[in-house]
């Protein structure tokens, strides 16, 4: 039996998906009365004093997906204590839980933000640098990461730890939606000088590495990073877009410095770094100890993002 928390995430659900095609015993975890199948059980939220007990019985395996999500705007008085609460507390609690009640594998889905929020031109983050989280999502990740891996030296749990960048596809939401909107709708934008290098990667090349993490022997105890393989420059995305809905890309090759200054005038330079800044990340641990390929290319990710299908 898998265990799947956040089941009806972006990420979890599609990943249910896939295991069930593939003929796996899944039990997907929900918050909310609402959404029941076969498949689902309600769990209530997730924090420190969740009682993960009834769900847990003869899994092997727990795909940790649910999490306080990274938010633009966030209202919260503190908002690394709500980090903390449902992102450290909570997923340390379910891993303890899931340790004694004999689950052999706790797969963790974390994030790149662990490692930071930028690298430099041509230079890529590795699964060997020192962690730099500069926001409370990505400190509470690292806590959670830090307090999984002691957990698995003192039970014997394997923990597999993921770092994924920016995941697209069916579904996405918030700056990237945004962006393929823009696009569809044929807007003209100050984006065709933008010659920056990021790692994006595909809501299915993601899923298809879960369920790597969850059967090879090799991942037991590693933290990967995944992307799809391709680092684009955000006039590349653009283009992809547009080949992807079937228009014309309409840009303005506006330097990145005049970008840069009318953003921060605005108000709006973390918007704008995102554009134009630089995340790489490094795969080639996931590629050569696991014998992971991505199986789908960043055109056909795209195209999927805006035809709102997936593979299962």
């Amino acid at each position: 039996m898998i265990l799947v928390t956040g089941a009806t995430g972006f990420v979890g659900s599609t990943l249910v998906n896939r295991l069930i095609f593939e003929g796996e015993k899944v039990r997907a975890c929900v918050r909310r009365d609402d959404i029941f199948s076969m498949h689902t059980v309600k769990i209530g939220d997730l924090n420190g004093d969740t009682d993960w007990q009834r769900v847990l019985k003869d899994v092997r395996v727990v795909v940790h997906t649910a999490a306080r999500v990274h938010v633009m705007s966030d209202t919260a008085t503190n908002p690394l204590l709500e980090f903390r609460r449902v992102n450290v507390q909570g997923a340390l609690n379910l891993a303890r839980q899931a340790a004694a009640a004999g689950v052999r594998r706790f797969v963790f889905v974390s994030s790149i933000k662990v490692n930071g929020e930028a690298t430099a031109f041509g230079s890529s983050f590795s699964v060997d640098d020192e962690p730099t989280p500069l926001d409370p999502y990505g400190v509470s990740k690292m806590e959670a990461e830090q307090g999984l891996r002691e957990l698995a030296a003192e039970t014997g749990m394997e923990v597999v730890i993921i770092r994924p960048p920016l995941v697209y596809g069916p579904g996405v939401k918030a700056n990237f939606a945004a962006l393929m909107r823009a696009v569809q709708r044929g807007w003209l934008l100050p984006l065709g000088a933008v010659h920056n290098k990021r790692s994006l990667v595909a809501l299915d090349n993601l899923v298809d590495f879960i369920v790597t993490c969850i059967s090879n022997s090799q991942a037991a105890n590693q933290i990967f990073l995944v992307s799809d393989g391709q680092d684009l420059s955000t006039t590349e995305l653009v283009h992809g877009m547009a080949r992807a809905a079937g228009v014309t890309a309409r840009l303005l090759p506006i330097p990145v410095w005049a970008l840069q200054a009318g953003a921060g005038l605005l108000g709006k330079g973390d918007a704008v770094q995102r554009l134009c800044g630089n995340l790489q990340v490094d795969i080639s641990k996931a590629r050569s100890l696991l014998d992971w390929t991505p199986p789908v290319s960043v055109d056909e990710g795209l195209c999927r993002a805006v035809s709102g299908t997936q593979k299962i």
